[in-house]
Protein backbone atom coordinates (compact mmCIF):
# COMPACT_ATOMS: atom_id res chain seq x y z
CA UNK A 1 0.00 0.00 0.00
CA UNK A 2 1.45 3.45 -0.92
CA UNK A 3 0.28 5.54 1.98
CA UNK A 4 2.02 8.75 0.22
CA UNK A 5 -0.75 9.10 -1.85
CA UNK A 6 -3.13 8.54 1.34
CA UNK A 7 -4.18 11.63 3.58
CA UNK A 8 -7.42 11.07 5.68
CA UNK A 9 -8.53 8.12 7.59
CA UNK A 10 -11.37 7.16 9.06
CA UNK A 11 -12.88 4.30 11.85
CA UNK A 12 -15.53 3.15 12.82
CA UNK A 13 -14.82 1.56 16.47
CA UNK A 14 -11.72 3.77 16.93
CA UNK A 15 -11.80 3.27 21.07
CA UNK A 16 -10.95 -0.72 20.61
CA UNK A 17 -7.34 -1.30 22.26
CA UNK A 18 -6.70 -2.81 18.85
CA UNK A 19 -8.16 0.08 15.98
CA UNK A 20 -7.07 2.64 18.31
CA UNK A 21 -3.21 1.19 17.96
CA UNK A 22 -3.61 1.77 13.96
CA UNK A 23 -5.02 5.08 14.66
CA UNK A 24 -2.18 6.36 16.40
CA UNK A 25 0.04 5.31 13.97
CA UNK A 26 -1.72 6.58 10.87
CA UNK A 27 -1.36 10.03 13.39
CA UNK A 28 2.19 8.86 13.53
CA UNK A 29 2.30 9.57 9.59
CA UNK A 30 0.96 13.26 10.04
CA UNK A 31 -2.36 11.70 8.58
CA UNK A 32 -5.59 13.30 9.42
CA UNK A 33 -7.34 10.68 11.59
CA UNK A 34 -10.97 10.62 12.80
CA UNK A 35 -13.66 7.81 14.06
CA UNK A 36 -16.42 6.95 15.80
CA UNK A 37 -17.05 4.97 18.75
CA UNK A 38 -20.36 4.34 20.64
CA UNK A 39 -18.53 4.47 24.48
CA UNK A 40 -16.44 7.48 25.48
CA UNK A 41 -13.34 6.30 27.56
CA UNK A 42 -10.05 6.83 28.90
CA UNK A 43 -8.70 5.97 25.80
CA UNK A 44 -10.76 7.61 23.58
CA UNK A 45 -9.56 10.68 25.72
CA UNK A 46 -6.31 10.24 24.91
CA UNK A 47 -6.79 9.77 21.50
CA UNK A 48 -8.32 13.27 21.49
CA UNK A 49 -6.06 14.68 23.22
CA UNK A 50 -3.41 13.55 20.52
CA UNK A 51 -5.40 15.45 18.08
CA UNK A 52 -7.53 12.71 17.10
CA UNK A 53 -11.15 13.71 16.30
CA UNK A 54 -13.42 11.20 17.63
CA UNK A 55 -17.42 11.47 18.26
CA UNK A 56 -19.98 8.91 19.96
CA UNK A 57 -22.92 8.96 18.01
CA UNK A 58 -23.58 6.66 14.88
CA UNK A 59 -24.04 9.51 12.73
CA UNK A 60 -23.41 10.06 9.24
CA UNK A 61 -23.41 13.53 9.49
CA UNK A 62 -20.66 13.68 11.67
CA UNK A 63 -18.34 11.34 9.47
CA UNK A 64 -15.36 12.12 7.40
CA UNK A 65 -17.06 11.79 3.68
CA UNK A 66 -13.39 12.63 2.23
CA UNK A 67 -11.72 10.10 4.24
CA UNK A 68 -9.23 8.06 1.45
CA UNK A 69 -10.14 4.71 3.01
CA UNK A 70 -11.93 3.34 6.16
CA UNK A 71 -11.23 0.91 8.92
CA UNK A 72 -13.85 -0.78 10.78
CA UNK A 73 -14.04 -3.36 13.22
CA UNK A 74 -15.69 -6.82 13.21
CA UNK A 75 -17.33 -6.17 16.16
CA UNK A 76 -19.63 -3.60 14.40
CA UNK A 77 -23.68 -4.27 13.97
CA UNK A 78 -24.60 -5.04 10.35
CA UNK A 79 -26.91 -2.09 10.46
CA UNK A 80 -24.67 0.98 11.66
CA UNK A 81 -25.55 3.97 9.32
CA UNK A 82 -22.18 4.90 8.89
CA UNK A 83 -20.55 2.03 7.91
CA UNK A 84 -23.57 1.27 5.45
CA UNK A 85 -23.10 4.92 4.12
CA UNK A 86 -19.11 4.20 3.50
CA UNK A 87 -20.24 0.60 1.58
CA UNK A 88 -23.00 2.07 -0.34
CA UNK A 89 -20.78 4.92 -1.91
CA UNK A 90 -17.80 2.79 -2.83
CA UNK A 91 -15.39 3.97 -0.08
CA UNK A 92 -12.33 1.50 0.28
CA UNK A 93 -13.68 -0.51 3.51
CA UNK A 94 -10.49 -2.19 5.29
CA UNK A 95 -11.06 -4.83 8.43
CA UNK A 96 -8.53 -3.78 11.56
CA UNK A 97 -6.79 -7.50 10.01
CA UNK A 98 -7.16 -6.62 6.62
CA UNK A 99 -5.25 -3.55 6.78
CA UNK A 100 -2.51 -4.90 9.21
CA UNK A 101 -1.67 -7.44 7.21
CA UNK A 102 -1.27 -5.13 4.34
CA UNK A 103 0.63 -2.69 6.54
CA UNK A 104 3.21 -5.55 7.63
CA UNK A 105 3.28 -7.59 4.17
CA UNK A 106 7.09 -6.12 3.45
CA UNK A 107 8.13 -6.15 7.23
CA UNK A 108 9.93 -8.49 9.54
CA UNK A 109 7.24 -9.58 11.31
CA UNK A 110 7.13 -10.69 15.26
CA UNK A 111 3.33 -11.87 15.49
CA UNK A 112 2.21 -13.19 18.86
CA UNK A 113 -0.47 -15.00 19.40
CA UNK A 114 -2.51 -17.10 21.55
CA UNK A 115 -5.90 -17.64 24.03
CA UNK A 116 -3.70 -16.30 26.75
CA UNK A 117 -0.66 -13.66 27.41
CA UNK A 118 -0.11 -12.58 23.84
CA UNK A 119 -0.05 -8.68 25.19
CA UNK A 120 2.11 -9.21 27.75
CA UNK A 121 5.02 -11.40 25.21
CA UNK A 122 4.20 -9.07 22.39
CA UNK A 123 5.03 -6.11 24.68
CA UNK A 124 8.10 -7.79 26.16
CA UNK A 125 9.39 -8.72 22.90
CA UNK A 126 9.17 -4.60 21.72
CA UNK A 127 10.52 -3.58 25.23
CA UNK A 128 13.72 -5.65 24.92
CA UNK A 129 14.40 -4.91 21.26
CA UNK A 130 13.58 -1.10 21.76
CA UNK A 131 15.91 -0.97 25.58
CA UNK A 132 18.58 -3.22 23.23
CA UNK A 133 19.32 -0.72 20.60
CA UNK A 134 17.14 -3.02 18.22
CA UNK A 135 14.60 -0.43 16.87
CA UNK A 136 11.34 -1.64 16.12
CA UNK A 137 7.03 -0.65 15.87
CA UNK A 138 4.80 -2.64 17.49
CA UNK A 139 0.88 -2.98 17.36
CA UNK A 140 0.07 -4.17 21.21
CA UNK A 141 -2.99 -5.13 22.95
CA UNK A 142 -2.99 -3.22 25.48
CA UNK A 143 -1.47 -0.28 27.17
CA UNK A 144 2.41 -0.98 28.32
CA UNK A 145 3.56 0.62 30.85
CA UNK A 146 7.23 1.22 29.84
CA UNK A 147 5.79 2.77 26.18
CA UNK A 148 2.65 4.37 27.96
CA UNK A 149 0.59 2.78 24.67
CA UNK A 150 -0.54 0.68 22.58
CA UNK A 151 1.60 1.84 19.70
CA UNK A 152 5.17 1.90 19.33
CA UNK A 153 7.09 3.74 16.39
CA UNK A 154 9.73 2.64 14.55
CA UNK A 155 11.51 3.33 11.86
CA UNK A 156 13.14 -0.03 10.53
CA UNK A 157 11.63 -3.08 9.14
CA UNK A 158 10.98 -5.27 12.46
CA UNK A 159 7.07 -4.73 13.75
CA UNK A 160 6.10 -6.44 16.49
CA UNK A 161 2.36 -7.33 16.18
CA UNK A 162 -0.13 -9.07 18.73
CA UNK A 163 -2.18 -11.43 16.42
CA UNK A 164 -6.01 -11.75 17.47
CA UNK A 165 -7.78 -15.23 16.48
CA UNK A 166 -11.36 -13.08 16.99
CA UNK A 167 -13.13 -13.69 13.47
CA UNK A 168 -9.46 -15.19 12.13
CA UNK A 169 -8.12 -12.08 11.69
CA UNK A 170 -4.93 -13.34 12.16
CA UNK A 171 -4.70 -15.31 9.25
CA UNK A 172 -4.35 -12.29 6.90
CA UNK A 173 -0.80 -11.82 8.89
CA UNK A 174 2.38 -14.02 6.85
CA UNK A 175 5.01 -13.38 9.85
CA UNK A 176 8.76 -14.31 10.11
CA UNK A 177 8.59 -15.50 13.02
CA UNK A 178 5.28 -16.89 15.02
CA UNK A 179 5.12 -17.33 18.80
CA UNK A 180 1.82 -19.50 19.95
CA UNK A 181 0.98 -19.31 23.94
CA UNK A 182 -1.97 -21.51 24.02
CA UNK A 183 -4.97 -23.04 22.22
CA UNK A 184 -8.01 -22.89 24.67
CA UNK A 185 -11.29 -23.05 23.98
CA UNK A 186 -12.64 -19.73 23.29
CA UNK A 187 -14.77 -17.94 20.76
CA UNK A 188 -16.60 -20.86 20.05
CA UNK A 189 -18.95 -18.61 18.36
CA UNK A 190 -16.93 -18.02 15.68
CA UNK A 191 -15.30 -21.15 15.41
CA UNK A 192 -18.49 -23.60 16.56
CA UNK A 193 -15.56 -26.57 17.90
CA UNK A 194 -12.39 -26.81 19.62
CA UNK A 195 -11.35 -28.81 16.57
CA UNK A 196 -11.61 -25.94 14.29
CA UNK A 197 -10.27 -23.61 16.74
CA UNK A 198 -6.88 -25.38 16.52
CA UNK A 199 -7.50 -26.16 13.03
CA UNK A 200 -7.35 -22.42 12.03
CA UNK A 201 -4.21 -22.02 14.35
CA UNK A 202 -2.56 -24.62 12.42
CA UNK A 203 -3.16 -23.17 9.20
CA UNK A 204 -1.84 -19.77 11.04
CA UNK A 205 1.39 -21.12 12.31
CA UNK A 206 1.54 -22.50 8.87
CA UNK A 207 1.57 -18.65 7.21
CA UNK A 208 5.11 -18.41 8.59
CA UNK A 209 7.30 -16.98 5.48
CA UNK A 210 10.28 -19.35 3.68
CA UNK A 211 12.68 -19.88 6.66
CA UNK A 212 10.34 -18.71 9.36
CA UNK A 213 10.45 -20.00 13.37
CA UNK A 214 7.54 -20.60 15.09
CA UNK A 215 7.71 -20.31 19.45
CA UNK A 216 5.39 -22.91 20.74
CA UNK A 217 5.52 -24.59 24.09
CA UNK A 218 5.51 -28.19 23.61
CA UNK A 219 3.00 -29.46 24.80
CA UNK A 220 0.42 -28.07 22.00
CA UNK A 221 -1.47 -30.31 19.73
CA UNK A 222 -0.89 -28.24 16.44
CA UNK A 223 2.47 -28.75 16.40
CA UNK A 224 2.42 -32.03 14.31
CA UNK A 225 1.17 -30.54 12.01
CA UNK A 226 3.34 -27.44 11.43
CA UNK A 227 5.77 -27.64 8.55
CA UNK A 228 7.89 -24.69 9.96
CA UNK A 229 10.82 -24.77 12.29
CA UNK A 230 9.69 -24.97 15.66
CA UNK A 231 11.25 -23.63 18.52
CA UNK A 232 10.14 -24.48 22.32
CA UNK A 233 9.57 -23.07 25.38
CA UNK A 234 8.08 -23.85 28.42
CA UNK A 235 8.10 -22.86 32.25
CA UNK A 236 9.56 -26.07 33.37
CA UNK A 237 9.37 -28.59 30.83
CA UNK A 238 12.62 -30.34 30.55
CA UNK A 239 11.91 -31.17 26.88
CA UNK A 240 11.63 -27.54 25.68
CA UNK A 241 14.73 -25.75 23.67
CA UNK A 242 14.21 -22.97 26.75
CA UNK A 243 12.84 -23.58 29.91
CA UNK A 244 13.01 -22.11 33.57
CA UNK A 245 15.21 -24.03 36.01
CA UNK A 246 14.64 -22.42 38.82
CA UNK A 247 12.21 -19.55 39.99
CA UNK A 248 11.29 -17.80 43.30
CA UNK A 249 8.46 -15.09 43.71
CA UNK A 250 7.77 -12.86 46.17
CA UNK A 251 5.89 -9.78 46.69
CA UNK A 252 8.39 -7.96 45.13
CA UNK A 253 8.59 -10.11 41.66
CA UNK A 254 10.46 -13.06 40.34
CA UNK A 255 13.68 -13.94 40.47
CA UNK A 256 14.16 -16.46 36.85
CA UNK A 257 17.15 -18.78 36.04
CA UNK A 258 16.60 -20.20 32.61
CA UNK A 259 18.38 -23.35 30.72
CA UNK A 260 21.01 -21.35 29.21
CA UNK A 261 22.20 -19.83 31.75
CA UNK A 262 20.29 -16.36 31.85
CA UNK A 263 19.02 -15.25 35.04
CA UNK A 264 16.88 -12.07 35.68
CA UNK A 265 14.63 -10.38 38.11
CA UNK A 266 11.01 -9.58 37.04
CA UNK A 267 9.29 -7.35 38.81
CA UNK A 268 5.47 -8.18 37.16
CA UNK A 269 4.41 -10.94 39.28
CA UNK A 270 2.81 -13.83 38.42
CA UNK A 271 3.85 -17.53 37.25
CA UNK A 272 2.49 -16.77 34.18
CA UNK A 273 4.18 -14.52 33.14
CA UNK A 274 7.44 -16.28 34.40
CA UNK A 275 5.96 -18.31 31.56
CA UNK A 276 5.98 -14.99 28.86
CA UNK A 277 8.99 -13.67 30.09
CA UNK A 278 10.68 -17.38 28.72
CA UNK A 279 8.72 -16.52 25.26
CA UNK A 280 9.86 -13.42 24.97
CA UNK A 281 13.25 -14.02 25.56
CA UNK A 282 12.82 -17.20 23.37
CA UNK A 283 12.13 -14.75 20.51
CA UNK A 284 15.26 -12.13 20.91
CA UNK A 285 17.83 -15.10 21.05
CA UNK A 286 16.34 -15.74 17.57
CA UNK A 287 17.37 -12.36 16.72
CA UNK A 288 20.35 -12.98 18.18
CA UNK A 289 20.36 -10.17 21.18
CA UNK A 290 23.18 -10.30 23.49
CA UNK A 291 21.93 -12.29 26.96
CA UNK A 292 23.25 -9.57 28.91
CA UNK A 293 20.81 -7.11 26.81
CA UNK A 294 18.29 -9.35 27.37
CA UNK A 295 18.42 -9.35 31.15
CA UNK A 296 18.88 -5.90 31.70
CA UNK A 297 15.26 -5.02 29.73
CA UNK A 298 13.20 -7.24 31.24
CA UNK A 299 14.90 -6.19 34.92
CA UNK A 300 12.95 -2.68 33.75
CA UNK A 301 9.40 -4.34 32.54
CA UNK A 302 7.06 -2.54 34.06
CA UNK A 303 4.45 -4.50 32.44
CA UNK A 304 0.68 -4.05 31.00
CA UNK A 305 -2.08 -1.81 32.34
CA UNK A 306 -4.68 -4.09 33.84
CA UNK A 307 -2.42 -6.95 33.58
CA UNK A 308 -1.87 -7.86 37.24
CA UNK A 309 -2.03 -4.42 38.00
CA UNK A 310 -1.33 -3.32 41.60
CA UNK A 311 -3.85 -0.42 42.44
CA UNK A 312 -3.58 -0.01 45.90
CA UNK A 313 -1.48 -1.36 48.58
CA UNK A 314 -1.01 -0.68 52.35
CA UNK A 315 -0.17 -3.39 55.09
CA UNK A 316 -4.08 -4.00 55.62
CA UNK A 317 -5.29 -4.31 52.05
CA UNK A 318 -3.85 -5.16 48.79
CA UNK A 319 -6.03 -4.41 45.48
CA UNK A 320 -5.37 -5.65 42.31
CA UNK A 321 -6.80 -5.30 39.36
CA UNK A 322 -6.79 -8.13 36.18
CA UNK A 323 -7.91 -8.18 32.51
CA UNK A 324 -8.34 -12.05 33.06
CA UNK A 325 -11.57 -12.95 31.27
CA UNK A 326 -10.82 -16.75 30.24
CA UNK A 327 -11.18 -19.70 32.82
CA UNK A 328 -7.31 -20.38 32.21
CA UNK A 329 -6.31 -17.03 32.91
CA UNK A 330 -8.21 -16.31 35.99
CA UNK A 331 -6.75 -19.57 37.11
CA UNK A 332 -3.10 -18.98 36.24
CA UNK A 333 -4.29 -15.02 38.44
CA UNK A 334 -5.66 -15.91 41.60
CA UNK A 335 -2.82 -19.09 41.76
CA UNK A 336 -0.60 -16.25 41.41
CA UNK A 337 -2.49 -13.98 44.15
CA UNK A 338 -2.88 -17.18 46.60
CA UNK A 339 0.88 -17.98 45.93
CA UNK A 340 1.83 -14.50 46.60
CA UNK A 341 -0.45 -13.30 49.66
CA UNK A 342 -0.86 -17.50 51.32
CA UNK A 343 -1.32 -16.03 54.60
CA UNK A 344 -4.06 -13.63 53.51
CA UNK A 345 -8.05 -13.70 52.67
CA UNK A 346 -8.72 -13.50 48.76
CA UNK A 347 -11.37 -12.13 47.34
CA UNK A 348 -12.27 -11.95 43.86
CA UNK A 349 -14.74 -9.35 42.00
CA UNK A 350 -15.50 -10.98 38.69
CA UNK A 351 -17.29 -9.67 35.56
CA UNK A 352 -18.01 -12.23 32.94
CA UNK A 353 -17.65 -10.82 29.17
CA UNK A 354 -19.88 -12.09 26.55
CA UNK A 355 -23.18 -14.48 27.10
CA UNK A 356 -21.47 -16.76 24.43
CA UNK A 357 -18.80 -17.18 26.45
CA UNK A 358 -20.36 -17.65 29.68
CA UNK A 359 -22.24 -20.52 28.21
CA UNK A 360 -19.49 -22.06 26.97
CA UNK A 361 -17.18 -21.98 29.48
CA UNK A 362 -19.32 -21.70 32.71
CA UNK A 363 -17.90 -24.46 34.19
CA UNK A 364 -14.14 -23.46 33.62
CA UNK A 365 -15.17 -20.32 35.09
CA UNK A 366 -16.75 -21.84 38.33
CA UNK A 367 -13.93 -24.16 38.94
CA UNK A 368 -11.37 -20.92 38.84
CA UNK A 369 -12.80 -18.85 40.53
CA UNK A 370 -13.40 -21.87 43.39
CA UNK A 371 -9.43 -20.83 44.12
CA UNK A 372 -10.50 -17.64 45.75
CA UNK A 373 -11.49 -17.34 49.38
CA UNK A 374 -14.43 -15.23 48.35
CA UNK A 375 -16.24 -15.01 44.58
CA UNK A 376 -18.36 -12.02 44.19
CA UNK A 377 -20.23 -12.28 40.73
CA UNK A 378 -21.10 -8.78 38.80
CA UNK A 379 -23.78 -9.22 35.73
CA UNK A 380 -22.30 -10.52 32.31
CA UNK A 381 -20.86 -7.30 29.89
CA UNK A 382 -22.48 -8.29 26.87
CA UNK A 383 -19.88 -6.11 24.44
CA UNK A 384 -21.13 -6.84 21.15
CA UNK A 385 -23.95 -9.76 21.92
CA UNK A 386 -27.52 -9.73 22.60
CA UNK A 387 -28.90 -11.24 25.70
CA UNK A 388 -29.07 -15.28 25.30
CA UNK A 389 -31.98 -16.73 27.13
CA UNK A 390 -30.95 -18.19 30.64
CA UNK A 391 -27.69 -17.13 30.18
CA UNK A 392 -26.79 -14.78 33.05
CA UNK A 393 -24.10 -14.53 35.81
CA UNK A 394 -25.78 -16.94 38.02
CA UNK A 395 -25.08 -20.00 35.91
CA UNK A 396 -21.41 -19.30 37.30
CA UNK A 397 -22.61 -18.85 40.77
CA UNK A 398 -24.36 -22.13 40.57
CA UNK A 399 -21.27 -23.85 39.65
CA UNK A 400 -19.34 -21.95 42.43
CA UNK A 401 -18.44 -24.78 45.77
CA UNK A 402 -17.29 -22.28 47.38
CA UNK A 403 -20.28 -20.90 49.85
CA UNK A 404 -18.70 -17.49 50.51
CA UNK A 405 -20.40 -15.91 47.58
CA UNK A 406 -22.42 -13.59 46.32
CA UNK A 407 -24.18 -11.72 43.37
CA UNK A 408 -24.25 -8.17 42.95
CA UNK A 409 -24.82 -5.37 40.92
CA UNK A 410 -22.25 -2.39 40.95
CA UNK A 411 -24.04 -0.78 42.93
CA UNK A 412 -24.05 -2.96 45.76
CA UNK A 413 -20.06 -3.78 45.17
CA UNK A 414 -19.38 -0.36 45.62
CA UNK A 415 -21.49 -0.34 48.97
CA UNK A 416 -20.24 -3.38 49.82
CA UNK A 417 -16.47 -2.15 49.63
CA UNK A 418 -17.31 1.24 51.67
CA UNK A 419 -18.81 -1.29 54.39
CA UNK A 420 -16.55 -3.89 54.54
CA UNK A 421 -12.76 -4.18 54.46
CA UNK A 422 -10.69 -6.49 52.93
CA UNK A 423 -6.98 -8.37 52.67
CA UNK A 424 -6.45 -8.89 48.98
CA UNK A 425 -9.27 -7.65 46.81
CA UNK A 426 -9.48 -8.27 42.88
CA UNK A 427 -11.15 -7.29 40.37
CA UNK A 428 -11.32 -9.23 37.42
CA UNK A 429 -12.58 -8.93 33.77
CA UNK A 430 -12.60 -7.56 30.16
CA UNK A 431 -15.67 -5.67 30.37
CA UNK A 432 -16.26 -2.08 31.79
CA UNK A 433 -14.77 -3.08 35.50
CA UNK A 434 -12.48 -1.47 34.44
CA UNK A 435 -14.70 1.67 35.47
CA UNK A 436 -15.01 0.91 39.08
CA UNK A 437 -11.05 0.07 39.76
CA UNK A 438 -10.81 4.15 39.96
CA UNK A 439 -13.25 4.23 42.56
CA UNK A 440 -13.03 1.05 44.44
CA UNK A 441 -9.24 2.40 45.09
CA UNK A 442 -10.13 5.94 46.06
CA UNK A 443 -12.72 4.33 48.42
CA UNK A 444 -9.57 1.87 50.06
CA UNK A 445 -7.22 5.29 50.26
CA UNK A 446 -10.29 7.21 52.33
CA UNK A 447 -10.24 3.73 54.66
CA UNK A 448 -7.06 3.88 55.38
Amino acid sequence: MDLHKVNRIYFIGIGGIGMSALARYFKHLNKIVSGYDRTQTELTDQLQAEGISIHFEDDVELADKNADFVIYTPAIPKDHKEYNFYLSNNYPLFKRSKMLGLLTENKFTIAVAGSHGKTTVSSMIAWILKHSGTDCSAFLGGISVNFNSNFVAGDNDIVVVEADEFDRSFLQLSPDITVITAVDSDHLEIYGTQQELEKTFTVFANNLKSGGTLVAKPSLSILKNVRAKVWKYALSDASADLFATSYFITINGSDVKLNNGISYHLTYPGIHNIENSVAAVSVCMQLTIPHEKITAALEEFKGIHRRFEIMFRNNKTIFIDDYAHHPEEIRMFLSSVKKIYPERKVTAIFQPHLFTRTRDLKEGFAESLDIADEVILLPIYPARELPIENVTTKIIYDLVKNTNKQLLTKEELVQLIQREDFEVLCTIGAGDIDKLVKPIAEILRSKN
